[in-house]
């Protein structure tokens, strides 16, 4: 799995100002390499080329990328607004991690520097009459590679902030994230002992903090049960929401007679991460929460949006469908990871995570009621042995809800008759090819 550092790294950039940073420096030192560069520039070549022109091509630059960075910023504001509105605030993480804008932005504001660099070089004599000949070749690929940024992010402007690409990032996050835990069910570590008590001598580790948990280093608790001869069981997983003094791990030593040491207590708490809010990348349930709160959101009254909730239950269906499909990994783990247990996720949870919320909200339109008892049905067929209980149990509350909230008899009559084969246990008790049945461990 992921060690921490890699984890923190992977956060810093994703971030805006990691590669505008990166852009602006690029830029800075691009400047002034044809200061470095000059000496192996013919002297006679300045007067072929016309070099002489470069400041006035720097002017231009310095002033239209100043202009175009400030409008950028303007648009990218408005596009996280309207990800935040009409999706979910949930949901603007992603927007904000968006590879194309962070690049664009980054080449204006690097492009702007370059030529602001060039143009007090200029003035100071630095170049020469060489060195303009290699300032001048720069701001040619330079130019180039501002056209060719300029087009795509006219393109991407017309998706930037929408809801439907906005939903298409969220069911990307959430895909990557449950095929990682599927992969690693139990992040690369031992599966928690079922109905296992701990014995009494066990060592308890408590947070000193309160949020939400974004990441666990499993193979840094590895190397601390290794040293310290011990097994360590963890209490919570990515996304758990801990309070000061929650239980995060118990440790049992295999000499019973020692004691938990700063030392232990300091490597074993710096494994955790905690911050104020969620993250997608070891956290699965978090994007079909996130998938639910779209489709909740769209069937407010102030939005009205049935078509948009039933397209987030479509792509809920591919999302179990890959729980479903994906092997574990056959991968021996290592010895060291043995000494680290982890709870695998609860199917039950990630149906609660997103079914719950849309058969509420949804639960006074037939054709969201239609939508999802056939989604619960699908999922049934696709993998019985592990969504089958559950599909039936969604799918009698949401008959349940609907007998409330649906005004029409007709309507009523013809939700139940979609549902009867999936209540009655009529559905497929078998998938057609066993093969994709991935049968994961998870914890009751």
């Amino acid at each position: 799995m992921i060690a921490r550092w890699r984890w923190a790294l992977g956060q810093m950039t994703k971030r805006l100002w990691f590669r505008a940073t990166l852009f602006s420096v690029v830029g800075v030192l691009t400047a002034l390499l044809a200061i470095a560069l000059r000496d192996f520039v013919p002297p006679a070549l300045p007067a072929r080329i016309g070099a002489d022109s470069v400041d006035k091509i720097l002017g231009i630059i310095a002033s239209s990328m100043l202009a175009v960075t400030t409008f950028s910023l303007s648009t990218i504001v408005s596009a996280y607004g309207a990800a935040s509105n009409s999706a979910t605030p949930r949901a603007t993480t992603l927007v904000m991690e968006d590879t194309t804008t962070q690049n664009a932005l980054a080449t204006f504001i690097g492009s702007f520097l370059f030529s602001l660099v060039g143009i007090i070089a200029l003035s100071t004599g630095a170049y020469g009459a060489q060195g303009r000949v290699v300032l001048f070749a720069v701001t040619l690929v330079m130019i180039v590679l501002i056209v060719y940024t300029l087009l795509r992010w006219i393109d991407h402007l017309s998706t930037l902030g929408r809801v439907g690409e906005t939903i298409d990032r969220v069911e990307v996050a959430t895909l990557t994230a449950l095929a990682r835990r599927a992969r690693w069910p139990c992040l690369g570590g031992a599966p928690y002992p079922l109905h296992f008590v701990l014995p009494e001598h066990a060592m308890t580790f408590l947070s000193r903090d309160t949020g939400y948990v974004q990441h666990i280093d499993v193979s840094a608790l590895a190397v601390v049960a290794k040293r310290q001869r011990a097994m360590i069981y963890l209490e919570v997983l990515p996304g758990s929401f801990v309070h000061l003094g929650a239980p995060l791990a118990r440790v049992v030593l295999e000499d019973h007679t020692r004691t938990a040491d700063e030392t232990l207590s300091r490597e074993l708490l710096h494994a955790f991460t905690l911050g104020l809010r969620r993250t997608f990348e070891q956290d699965p349930r978090f994007g079909l929460s996130v998938l639910a709160e779209v489709a909740s959101r769209a069937l407010s009254p102030a939005t009205n949006d049935s078509g948009t909730a039933i397209d987030v239950i479509g792509r809920g269906v591919r999302c179990f469908t890959q729980w479903a499909t994906q092997e574990p990994t056959a991968e021996e783990l290592d010895e060291d990871c043995r000494r680290v247990h982890v709870r695998c996720l609860d199917v039950n949870d990630l149906f609660d995570d997103f079914f719950t919320l849309i058969a509420r909200d949804g639960a006074g339109l037939l054709e969201i009621d239609l939508r999802m008892v056939k989604a619960l049905i699908s999922l049934s067929d696709i993998a019985p042995a592990q969504f089958g209980e559950q599909c039936r149990l969604h799918a009698a509350l949401l008959v349940k809800r609907a007998e409330t909230a649906l005004v029409l008899e007709e309507e009523k009559q013809r939700l139940r008759a979609v549902a009867r084969p999936l209540l009655e246990g009529q559905c497929r008790t078998a998938p057609s090819n066993p093969m994709i049945v991935s049968q994961l461990p998870h914890h009751p």
